[in-house]
């Protein structure tokens, strides 16, 4: 069985910035996991490949299995044990569908049937604040499916547990001291490698990634989902980090998204409420201006590889698209394009190679060697004008 997970428009370009880095079924989807790599644990013996654009490929393939054995997944759909038992007993040509009657999959082989076998509502990446306000769902659901007949490691005596011990799980590996940790309002889930450092409070739910950091005094409130390897300080609340990212220090981000290779340096602050508490505009990269979103509450969305410095103060729902260096005082307009430098007083243009050479330095630093892709990936995007 091979997966091909599709992406498809709109929802590509009404994910980015994200996804000028990734294909959608790239992006973090629960505890640890990427939507594709949830389709690896919902069905391990499938091979997972992706459809998307042709600057992507070389790093997320498509992957070749026999035409009858292929399925085609929308890659925006996040799996759940519902929809992966459905996708197993799909026969060629039948199909399943959203409530909206789009194909969500669909099995090769055959002619596609009129009609879908099933119609399911699993969660959907359309919007990038569809993100973070799926983010305490998720891990909820991911808690209960990770944690079933396993054991948790013990919570250290220097720590102090409310709520129930049953939404506390420990990874053997992590490191938990003099830590406050409140799951009455949900699961915590501390995975393997992390470094969860004294006097910091986690409120469920909340998901601390593999090999991550939550340095002392942090304030993780619920729906944060770390991804791998990040390191996080300050008040957080409902904001979803890829991984591989850096907001060491105090500073506040709420109802936020924030991509690999990041770094927002101390004291920096995202406004995610405005002061007249009206709805909240976004820019959309499809439509090119800044859309309704229905809500009133949506925090700073970060692309890849992109640096604010110290004291950098975002104003509500701010995109920042990738590789951008932002510093000085006042407020960066609320949409930044790609490659950016500078801020409030206005903007120049980044170097590619200066770039190129600073993220060497930055994945280095995590023991992650930039690849040839890697580039590629990132030349494109600075040749790209919608960027």
């Amino acid at each position: 069985m091979h997966i091909i997970l599709q992406d498809s428009e709109p929802v590509r370009t009404n994910l980015k910035p994200l996804t000028l880095t990734r294909p959608i079924a790239a992006l973090l989807a629960g505890i640890n996991d990427s939507i594709a790599q949830r389709w690896g644990r919902l069905i391990p013996t499938a091979t997972i490949g992706y459809e998307t654009e042709d600057y992507l490929a070389e790093k997320y393939p498509r992957g070749e299995a026999p035409e009858v054995e292929s399925f085609f997944i929308a890659g925006n759909v996040v799996p759940d044990p519902e929809f992966a038992n459905a996708v197993r007993a799909l026969m060629p040509g039948q199909w399943i569908a959203n409530n909206r009657g789009e194909c969500l999959a669909r099995r090769a082989g055959a002619e596609s049937e009129s009609s879908p076998v099933a119609t399911l509502s699993p969660i959907e990446y359309r919007s990038l604040t569809d993100i973070f306000r799926s983010s305490k769902e998720l891990i909820a659901r991911d808690f209960d499916m990770l944690t079933a007949g396993r054991t948790s490691a013990k919570l250290p005596e220097s720590c102090t547990l409310i709520g129930p011990e049953s939404l506390l799980f420990i990874e053997e590996g992590a490191s938990v001291e003099g830590a406050m940790i409140n799951t009455k309002t949900g699961p915590v889930y501390i995975s393997a490698g992390a470094d969860v450092q004294e006097c910091t409070v986690l409120r469920g739910p909340i998901a601390v990634g593999k090999d991550c950091r939550v340095r002392a005094g942090a304030r993780l409130l619920p729906g944060v989902n770390l991804g791998p390897s990040t390191r996080v300080g300050g008040e957080v609340s409902n904001t979803v980090f890829l991984g591989y990212a850096n907001k060491q220090h105090d500073g506040y981000l709420g109802d936020a998204v924030i991509g690999m290779w990041t770094n927002i340096g101390a004291e920096c602050v995202a406004s995610n409420l405005k002061n007249n508490y009206s709805e909240i505009k976004l820019w959309n990269y499809a439509s090119r201006r800044f859309e309704k979103t229905g809500l009133s509450f949506c925090g700073l969305i970060m692309g890849d590889h992109s640096k604010a410095a110290i004291d950098t103060t975002f104003n509500t729902a701010t995109v920042i698209g990738v590789a951008c260096n932002l510093h000085g005082y006042g407020f960066p307009r609320a949409f930044t394009p790609s490659f950016s430098n500078g801020g409030a007083q206005g903007y120049t243009r980044q170097i590619l190679k200066q770039v190129i050479d600073t993220e060497t330095i930055v994945m280095s630093h995590r023991d992650v060697k930039i690849s040839k892709a890697d580039i590629d990936i990132l030349t494109h995007i600075f040749n790209d004008p919608d960027a």
